[in-house]
């Protein structure tokens, strides 16, 4: 498979399919069978016959009914779980590729700065300036959590409503503030579970999880609905705070706020007519470039190849913000098609005006996650002084604040 999905999965679908098929067969013919016997007790007994030996074939053929439908139940909920763990087919545009290596770059925008002094990474400028807390973090929740202070909770605070009105205003997404805990469920319909179960936060005593993004309860607002066809493409923005595990990368990123176990970020999603998502997927790219053109931060498009793309997804670019204090390339926003991947799970749909019901396509990009986007922000606009110039967009956001300085 283009993903480098070991196809012999699918071998072991159709075998469960075929011992299903067969365990159904048999079902069928025993329940015929007791519905004949049945008739026939019923049968003596009105001619007052002895029906016990038929009784007892009944009990027989009974049993062996009840231990078939608990086989079959088993195959098929194996089945089902299989089923789920296979990703989603990549579109045609994609290109082929392993791994992060493959990934393509096919756009760029602005001029990466040049400063007349060492430019400093983020974890040295933020504390120096008062605005970032990694110790007390680590005291208060422990490793990969971050605490913003004074102007650095101010400026994430304008980071969100930045995002969310630009996107409201200018682009007509509808504002939504979804629940943070969801149940098992949801996760499964946005198509983190079963794949991703050990990436979550779970509360085991209230069997609810704890969202990785967004998009999780975004993609469930019209779970079993049929929308109208007149109503499509529908737009959603939201912000929320986003817990990860991060499970598999102990000792990657462990310094600064590249890699946190909660952050905050402002999705966009988009549910779409079959044949717009693609034409949608460019539109949703556009608005969270928009963002970072405004805040005129230096940043790449790369396009994930076959190897790298998400577990839902069909197609991605990863909009990547330039950080010089740590040389670094880092990922502000992914933005997919799922196609009607996650519309079965949820059971969307939408009626055609001639009356066809059919699956909708989802969409959902990051506009945008905000750590990185607040690194991106301090280690480009640093100054020789250790302070920061407060991007022109934000100033309103902020008091009309135009520099971030040491507090005294």
């Amino acid at each position: 498979m283009r993903r480098g999905y070991d196809p012999s999965v699918l071998d072991d679908l159709q075998a469960l399919d075929t011992e299903r098929r067969r365990i159904q067969t048999e079902l069928d013919d025993l329940r015929r069978i007791r519905n004949e016997k049945s008739r026939l007790v019923a049968q003596l007994k009105r001619e007052g016959k002895d029906a016990q030996s038929v009784i007892e074939e009944v009990r027989k053929v009974g049993d062996r009914i009840s231990e078939l439908e608990k086989q079959i139940k088993e195959i098929e909920s194996k089945f089902e779980y299989e089923w789920s763990l296979i990703p989603n087919i990549p579109h045609e545009s994609v290109p082929l590729g392993k791994d992060e290596k493959d990934n393509v770059v096919i756009a760029e925008w602005g001029e990466l700065p040049s400063f007349d002094f060492e430019p400093k990474p983020h974890w040295d400028l933020g504390p120096a300036l008062g605005i970032l807390n990694f110790d007390i973090s680590g005291k208060i929740s422990g490793s990969r959590f971050i605490t913003y202070t004074g102007k650095g909770a101010l400026l994430e605070r304008a980071l969100i409503n930045f995002f969310l009105d630009y996107h409201t205003q200018k682009h007509g997404y509808r504002e939504v503030f979804p629940p943070v805990l969801v149940r098992p469920e949801t996760m499964y319909g946005s198509g983190q579970l079963p794949k991703f179960q050990e990436e979550m936060y779970y509360t085991e005593k209230d069997d609810l999880y704890l969202i990785p993004t967004a998009e999780v309860a975004l993609a469930n607002l019209h779970r079993d609905q049929i929308l109208d066809e007149k109503d499509l493409p529908l737009y959603y923005t939201a912000y929320t705070a986003c817990f990860r595990r991060e499970a598999g990368s102990y000792g990657k990123d462990v310094r600064g706020m590249i890699r946190l176990h909660q952050f905050n970020k402002v999705e966009l999603f988009k549910f779409t007519k079959p044949e717009e998502s693609y034409e949608e997927l460019e539109k949703m790219r556009q608005d969270a470039e928009e963002i970072l053109q405004l805040l005129k931060i230096p940043y790449r498009v790369v396009q994930l190849c076959t190897g790298d793309l998400g577990f839902a997804a069909t197609k991605t670019y990863d909009l990547e913000a330039w950080a010089p204090g740590i040389q670094r390339w880092l990922e502000v926003s992914s933005i997919s098609n799922t196609e009607d991947f996650q519309a079965r799970r949820t059971k969307t749909r939408f009626r055609r005006r001639d009356g066809r019901v059919e699956y909708v396509h989802t969409l959902n990009g990051s506009g945008l996650a905000t750590p990185r986007t607040f690194i991106a922000i301090l280690e480009n606009y640093q100054q020789k002084d250790g302070s920061i110039v407060v991007p022109e967009v934000l100033r309103p956001y902020m008091g009309g604040l135009e520099v971030i300085e040491p507090e005294k």
